[in-house]
Parts: structure tokens; sequence; C-alpha cells
């Protein structure tokens, strides 16, 4: 696959799964177990030195005492050839050293605002969490936090008011095949499935008092 590719989510995660990273909410994930921080601050080390310079603009790195996460992704936005290239280089350098890739507990969460006007709230979303545009994002009116720690802010058009229910909803992002049980799982804590009409892109569920999220996958979007 070329660097400048930019492949179908399909062909993303066709790419990437076998080497145990996983297509997440427009990145490919995945994670190091580490029995120390020196150990997964050692699987950083290998990561980012099997990367090299092609790296810059496309790796990240989040260290913990029992895991490195890793993330790739182009810094205007999406998965590209390279990040795919980059994603078994980092695997194999890994697994070299005895540290294999694996998808893990991989997710991301997004916060979903319900606006009748979305160029009037907008603003104040962007001023009062201090985040920016997301670049190259599907979804033109999508925020992210500059330091890539918060969720991801997005606006979902509304076509009336609607005072009976929250305006405001989490979206889960899981790779494809956890989805199941955390919907299993969420049903089996009080909850209930509202629609499926989007599936696989997400499901909608609601807790007892009618409070909404979904639970997203890449799949059913290209």
């Amino acid at each position: 696959m070329d660097d400048a590719a930019r492949p179908t989510r399909q062909q993303i995660s066709d790419a990437v799964d076998r080497v145990g990273w996983r297509l997440v909410l427009g990145a490919i994930h995945t994670e190091v177990a580490a029995a120390s921080l020196t150990e997964a601050t050692d699987a950083a080390s290998v990561a980012v030195s099997a990367v090299g310079p092609d790296g810059q603009g496309h790796l990240t790195v989040d260290i913990r005492a029992g895991r490195t996460v890793l993330r790739l992704q182009s810094d205007f936005g999406g998965v590209t050839g390279r990040d795919v290239r980059l994603a078994h280089e980092v695997s194999g350098a890994l697994a070299a050293r005895g540290m294999p890739a694996r998808p893990g507990a991989v997710q991301a969460l997004e916060i979903a605002i319900d606006a009748l006007d979305i160029p009037a709230v907008r603003p104040f979303w962007k001023a009062i969490t201090g985040y920016v545009d997301e670049a190259g994002s599907e979804l033109v009116e999508a925020l992210v936090d500059p330091a890539g720690s918060g969720p991801a802010i997005w606006f979902q058009q509304m076509d009336a008011p609607r005072p009976q229910r929250n305006r405001i909803h989490l979206d889960i992002d899981v790779p494809a095949e956890a989805a199941s049980a955390r919907i299993d799982a969420a049903i089996a804590a009080g909850g209930r499935l509202l629609s499926d009409d989007a599936a696989p892109a997400f499901w909608v569920l609601a807790d007892p008092e009618g409070n909404e999220a979904c639970i997203c996958t890449w799949q059913g979007r290209d």
C-alpha cells in the first residue's frame, strides 16, 4: 500500500488486525502489556525507534505503569498507507523484543451535543473547552482537545426541540468485535436497546431513566 493512499475502513482493518492493531474512531490503536513503568517506557522506545522520522505527526504514545498504548493517525486526520506501514513495522519490532502488540481494551470516547442551531452553539463549546477544529474530520463540526487527552466533541443536528430527553449523549467507540459484549453488558446492567437501525455503525441504548449512549464501530461507514 502506497504511503499516500487513503484506504477505506475495511482496507485499514484488514491490513492491521492480524498484527494486533484495531481501527477505532479514525485512528489505529494497539497496546503492549507491561509489568512496570520501566517496561512500558521500553516498549514506547522500541515503537519510536521503529517508526523513525516517518512517525513524526503520526505516532502518539501513552505510557502507563501496566501498559503502553500506541496510536497511529496522520496529522491532518484519518489513516493513510503510511500509518498502516508503520503499524506493521512497530509490531515487528515489538515482537522481536518479546513485546507483542495486542488490541486489548482499546476504545475512544466522544461527547455528542444535539443542537437546533449548530453554528450558534459550537463557538461556546469551543471557547469553554479550549478545544480546536479537528483536522480532516468527516464531521465538519468536530472539536478535539489540542493536548490529545480529552474526548472529542461533535454536534448532531436536531430537527425539532426535544425537551423530554437529554441533549448530550456519549459515543463509545470500540473495536468491532467488542461491540456485542459491550451492548449485552449495558442491557444486563439495566439499560435497553433503543435502536439498531444504523448497526454496525452504531447502536443506541438508554439507561433506566432514558439517558442515551451509543456504542460505535468503524463498520458500515464507507
